[in-house]
């Protein structure tokens, strides 16, 4: 009795068994955007379902200091074009990627300043006096 007890469960769960779902690819899109008086972030990507990817993100600091990347990823790889002001970056293009820099000036580097060792100077301590806080 065990024993068919036993290959009714097997039975079962081989029968349960469906095989692996394969869900297709669905179009899609979504963003957003957050900020603040001092800076903002966004986000958008759109799929139309078939690989391809169309999409932006950047931010703006409390300084100014600006970055706008468009990208795209499709059959012929990941693109991206990067919108920006930040210090140190010129127009270029390393890789697959666009760089346009909108930088206002350049900086000037500050030289390291070196701090000199300072005196320390003691002062005697009196133990049993309870004088409380001085101020």
């Amino acid at each position: 009795m065990f024993f068919l007890v036993v290959l009714s469960c097997i039975f079962l769960a081989q029968a349960q068994h469906h095989g692996e779902i394969h869900h297709h690819p669905q179009p899609y899109a979504f963003g957003y955007s957050v900020g603040d008086h001092h800076s903002e972030q966004h986000r958008h990507e759109t799929d139309n379902g078939h690989g391809a990817v169309v999409g932006s993100y950047g931010f703006t600091d409390a300084r100014g200091i600006a970055r706008q990347v468009n990208y795209v990823a499709d059959h012929a790889g990941f693109r991206a074009q990067v919108n920006t002001n930040e210090p140190g970056t010129a127009n270029q293009n390393p890789a697959a990627v666009h760089v346009i820099s909108h930088q206002l000036h350049p900086h000037r580097i500050v030289e390291p300043h070196h701090a000199h060792p300072v005196d320390v100077v003691s002062f005697p301590t009196v133990h049993g006096l309870n004088a409380g806080f001085v101020f």
